[in-house]
Order: structure tokens, then C-alpha cells, then sequence
């Protein structure tokens, strides 16, 4: 088997003649299935494709037809095909992306011609039409999920983590990369995967480890930690209600993903806990503190400017700091071991005055949000 992205493709075969398969992928392709290059080469068909879409969308990686000009035109059955609504193994006129070919045919009806060099054409589409014209039948097969095609256009690479910022344009990634595991657990059974650790402070998992790990490296790449004051020049006003060592969301441009992340997965998580309520989902406070002995290692007590706070434990206790917590002062109650990745959801205002406990040693991490404020 020989790997490679398009026009690699006289190369790879220079490198390997004897090769029996041909398998091309692209940086835009997602697969999720491990058996993929097995199921296609069972198929035994000359050229075939992975049925691969965009998450949500209608785009994918072949075409059902052609217009008399030899570009896109859409078959009465692409939509249930790329929906999945029909399955089985297609003819096609035009794959891209992620195909398998055989060696065989490469080296004989393919040998003479031009495969992806013609300055009128892109390369994906002059690839296809020589196929087409040595009478070669393309498939694309959707008998399997495959996996996805990715969007790419606004990866931003001078970004540390640029992941992070893959929330709208790639959710169902960002999801599995960022999301715990457990967190789809909660609305399955909240009794197993929510915990009230003090009265109407709900305890439940919400980030994966990469997340917490990707946050606080982003931060601490920024670097612009506030000198844990009430004067705060990055606020309305200039006034910080709870004076932290801290960077806000809108200093690393990650304000609206972080938003989009109280939509998609605190929301739902809160209108099951507290019956009757329905967030707006609006936060103007959404901050990473850093606690220190030498720095700042305690908060003293306080309420929040919000309806509700959340608050992510972004490190583990004994391994990366000692000490730390959250104590409630009205149930004189303390949850001194947050777990990486869990997040606290308490009132914000009137009924859950609280402080943040000593660290002791090392550096922790916590991702805080006043929600609706």
C-alpha cells in the first residue's frame, strides 16, 4: 500500500511500481473507521472513494453527475446517498479527496497520460476526466461510515492549540478532542455522573484532559496575567468584581467559542439541574485564574456577578499543586479535590458566598464564568 496526497502520484509510483494499491487522503479528510483501506479493497473495484461529508452539510467528496461542461451537477440522488438515506456502491463521475487505486490499472490504461497537469483545469477534476476518457469506472461507497472531511479555510496555524478555535467550522472534532468522555453520560444517568458535593453546587464532567492541558498552555503562551486588583483596564468600567490573577477569553480572541461552548454543553447540563430555569447562555466574565503561594494563593470570600458560576478544575491536586478548593460559608461546606476537567455550577449571587482555599504548592489552574450576569 502507497500513501500519498494528489499530484504525489507519478512520484509515489516511481518509488514503488510494484505497488498494489494506490491510496490518496488529503488534510481535509477525518477517518474514523480503521478498517477503511480494507473495506475498499474488498470491493475489488479499479478507482473508488470513501463516502465522505462535511458534518451537517451536503458537501462531500464526489460528484452524483456532470453538466455538459464537464463541472458539478446534482443527481436526483445525491442528497440520499450523502445522507446515508440510500446505501451500497455508486458510479460516479468525479471523486476527491480520499480514493484507492490499483497498481494494476495505473500501470496500463492510466501509464499514458496526463494525470493532474492541464491549465485549464484543476488537478482534482483533469484526474477524473482522464479517467473517464481511458473508460475507467469511478465508486464511491457509502455501505460504511468512513468518517468526514474537515473544514479548513479559517485553521489559523500561528495559533498555539488552533484546535480550540475548531468549534463552529469543525464541531464534531472539536467534540471528541475536547469534550469528556463521560459528559453525554450526565443526561443517561445524573445520579452516577453529577454529584452535590454542598446544597445546589452541582459537580459533573465537562472537559476532556487535552483541553485543560491546550487552555492552560494558550494562557500561559499569552502570558498577560493581571496583577489581582480591582482596577482591571480589560472591563467596562475598569472594575474587576473579584480581583484574580487571571486572563479573560476576549484576550486570546476566544470569546465567541467560549460562548459557544456554554450553549452547546452548559446549558443543557444547567436546565437539567435546576429545573425551571433557562440560561441565555451570556457571560462577560469568562477568565483562567492561576493561583500561587508566592503569587496569589487564596480569594477571599465573595459573591459572583452572575445567575450561575461554572468553574473547571484545569490540573490535578497532588500531582500539580497542593491545597486549593472552594469553600461555601453559608453550609460551611468545602470541596477541597476538584477533579481535571469536572466542572463546579453553584448560584452566583445572594445564596453561595464562598472563597477560594490556600494553595500550598505548585501552580493551579481554574476556568471560571459568571453566566448570565
Amino acid at each position: 500500500m502507497c500513501v500519498f496526497q494528489d499530484e504525489e502520484l507519478p512520484e509515489a509510483c516511481k518509488k514503488d511500481p510494484e505497488c498494489d494499491y494506490y491510496f490518496s487522503i488529503d488534510s481535509d479528510v477525518a477517518l474514523t473507521n480503521p478498517d477503511t483501506l480494507r473495506i475498499l479493497i474488498e470491493e475489488n473495484k479499479s478507482v473508488i472513494a470513501p463516502m465522505l461529508s462535511k458534518h451537517g452539510k451536503l458537501w462531500s467528496n464526489f460528484w452524483g453527475a456532470l453538466s455538459p461542461e464537464g463541472f458539478y451537477s446534482r443527481s436526483e440522488d445525491y442528497i440520499e446517498i450523502v445522507q446515508g438515506k440510500r446505501m451500497g456502491l455508486w458510479n460516479v463521475p468525479y471523486i476527491t479527496q480520499a480514493y484507492l487505486i490499483k497498481g494494476s490499472v495505473l500501470r496500463s490504461k492510466l501509464s499514458q497520460v496526463s494525470l493532474y497537469v492541464d491549465q485549464e483545469m484543476d488537478p482534482d477534476m483533469v484526474f477524473c476526466r482522464s479517467i473517464r476518457d481511458q473508460g475507467v469506472f469511478m465508486f464511491v461507497s457509502n455501505r460504511d461510515e468512513f468518517g468526514r472531511l474537515v473544514a479548513s479555510s479559517n485553521f489559523n496555524t500561528s495559533r498555539l492549540h488552533p484546535d480550540m478555535w475548531q468549534i463552529f467550522d469543525n464541531p464534531v472534532d472539536w467534540k471528541e478532542k475536547y469534550i469528556s468522555a463521560n459528559y453525554s453520560k450526565i443526561f443517561e444517568d445524573d445520579k452516577s455522573f453529577v454529584e452535590q458535593p454542598c446544597p445546589d453546587v452541582y459537580w459533573f464532567p465537562a472537559f476532556s484532559e487535552k483541553m485543560c492541558d491546550h487552555l492552560v498552555e494558550t494562557m500561559e503562551d499569552n502570558g498577560g496575567w493581571s496583577g489581582g486588583s480591582h482596577k482591571d483596564e480589560r472591563l467596562a468600567g475598569g472594575y474587576e468584581n473579584v480581583p484574580t490573577v487571571d486572563i479573560h477569553m476576549n484576550q486570546i480572541g476566544f470569546e465567541k467559542e467560549w460562548l459557544k461552548f456554554l450553549k452547546e454543553y452548559i446549558v443543557p447540563v444547567t436546565e437539567k439541574l435546576y429545573p425551571g430555569y433557562y440560561p441565555k447562555a451570556q457571560a462577560i466574565m469568562n477568565f483562567v485564574v492561576r493561583y500561587r503561594p508566592d503569587e496569589q494563593p487564596s480569594l477571599r470570600p465573595h459573591h459572583d456577578s452572575s445567575t450561575f458560576t461554572i468553574n473547571i478544575a484545569l490540573n490535578s491536586k497532588g500531582t500539580d499543586y497542593e491545597g486549593g478548593g472552594c469553600r461555601f460559608l453559608r453550609y460551611d461546606c468545602k470541596v477541597e479535590s476538584p477533579r481535571k476537567g469536572w466542572s463546579f455550577m453553584h448560584p452566583g449571587r445572594l445564596t453561595h458566598y464562598h472563597e477560594g482555599l490556600p494553595t500550598t504548592r505548585g501552580t493551579r489552574y481554574i476556568m471560571v464564568s459568571f453566566v448570565d450576569p
